[in-house]
């Protein structure tokens, strides 16, 4: 029996050669020349230094390098396209993006077909976009620091990261300032933004026609509105931070079947939580602290549950518009509201007595606002006291038949702490990065 060489079987045998690694030195045209001479699998290693661009990155690679070594695209288009799948960026910096919006001008941008894409630790700064995940599947972007424009107005700039239509997508510990949305998911699904840290922006997270992607453990802080879930279908919004965001902390805009959980909104100047014409969502064990309003729901949101979650402090509670009767407890637990004066002689933490928000003067005020003028008049007194008396005279609204006797507490970071601080001081003086709040909604 013929007997094949010890050489030819080992090569036979072995796996596909290793990675080379190829050290590239800054200049114009050095990494684009380090890619084009590159093999499939190899990784290039950047020094300090300022590699001019653009580049793309047409073949499986790994680049990295350390934050000294600065890949700058001097304004014109995308820094880094990357056009294959399978490539990682590790380490350095990447800035001077064009200023096109319409284009998505971005510091790394990732195209249809360039799948499981990595992009990790990098400074994005100085760019339109930060990460334009646009088609590629399975993502994943990983404790980068994305640093935004201040100018032009908020509404014309670009988002920290926007994922367009690309399944799979895990954004993970990245930390997003400035610019105008922190995360933009659009027509995109089943994926995971989880422990993001974001600030001084328009929306810290936006949702437009996205299903099926978890929002969790992220932190927004002095925002103009934390969470906007808009258009979009079974979301889970969990264990999130919204601190000092200036409209809304938390917004369900047409928003279907989600799970809301374990969610904070505090010292909102305006409306912790806003629901528009939003149906089938469990919004369950929130803390809704030191807003305006509370909650304002309206526009026929039908078959929500509202349970577990604690309402402190708020100058309104509730602002329910509508005429329909809501009962907002759900197999006999409810809510906690710091201004429902109750007792529980059975002791099972339970209100003995069912909790009632408003009554037909505040929606005459909604309606009506120049009736506040006579808001200490006896005559609206007398009203008010009929019908706390007489239940049967108030008109259709939210009703808790179960208030809790104690709320549930949900922890802050000690190094959030001082960013909520730094927000509410801001907020304070009237210095803060303004937009246009009459299209907060609208977007």
């Amino acid at each position: 029996m013929m007997r094949l060489p010890v050489l030819l079987i080992g090569l036979l045998l072995a796996s596909p050669l290793a990675a080379a690694e190829r050290a590239v030195v800054p200049g114009t045209g050095s990494l684009a020349a380090a890619i084009a001479g590159a093999a499939p699998g190899d990784v290039l290693k950047l020094i300090d230094g300022v590699y001019r661009g653009p580049v793309t990155v047409d073949r499986p690679l790994t680049i990295l390098g350390p934050r000294g070594a600065v890949v700058d695209g001097e304004g014109q288009g995308s820094v880094l396209t990357i056009a294959a799948p399978d490539v990682t960026l590790t380490g350095f910096t990447v800035t001077g993006s064009g200023r096109v919006n319409q284009d998505l001008d971005s510091g790394v941008k990732i195209l249809q077909g360039a799948d499981r894409a990595r992009i990790e630790k990098l400074l994005v700064t100085g760019n339109m976009h930060g990460i334009d995940v646009h088609g590629g599947r399975n993502a994943t972007v990983l404790q980068n620091e994305i640093v935004g424009t201040n100018s032009p107005r908020m509404n014309e700039r670009g988002n920290g990261i926007y994922v367009w239509n690309s399944p799979g997508t895990l954004l993970e510990g990245n930390s997003i300032r400035y610019g105008r949305d922190g995360i933009f998911s659009n027509a995109s699904a089943d994926s995971v933004y989880r422990g993001n840290i974001m600030r001084d922006l328009r929306f810290a997270v936006h949702f437009m026609y996205t299903r099926n992607t978890e929002v969790s453990g992220n932190v927004s802080v002095g925002n103009h509105l934390g969470f906007a879930i808009m258009f979009s279908n079974r979301a889970k919004i969990l264990n999130n931070l919204s601190l000092g965001d200036r409209e809304h902390g938390l917004m369900l805009n047409y928003a279907n079947n989600a799970d809301v959980t374990g969610n904070l909104v505090r010292g909102g100047t305006k409306k912790c939580f806003f629901i528009y014409n939003a149906h089938k969502n469990l919004i369950w064990d929130n803390r809704f602290e030191n807003c305006g309003i509370g909650i304002h729901f309206t526009a026929g949101s039908e078959k929500n549950v509202l349970t577990g979650n604690a309402f402190i402090a708020n100058r309104e509670q509730v602002k329910y518009v509508g005429t329909r009767n809501m009962e907002w407890s759900h197999e006999g637990r409810g809510n906690f509201w710091s201004d429902h004066p109750a007792f529980d002689l059975n002791g099972d933490s339970i209100a003995d007595s069912f909790y009632r928000p408003n009554d037909l003067m505040d929606q005459i005020l909604w309606s009506q606002p120049a009736a506040s003028l006579l808001i200490g008049s006896p005559a609206v007194q007398l009203v008010r006291w009929s019908q706390r008396d007489f239940p049967a005279t108030l008109p259709g609204g939210v009703r808790d038949s179960a208030p809790l006797m104690r709320p549930l507490t949900i922890s802050v970071p000690p190094e959030i702490l001082g960013y909520e601080a730094e927000a509410a001081g801001r907020w304070a003086e009237g210095n803060y990065d303004d937009t246009d709040p009459d299209n907060l909604s609208a977007h």
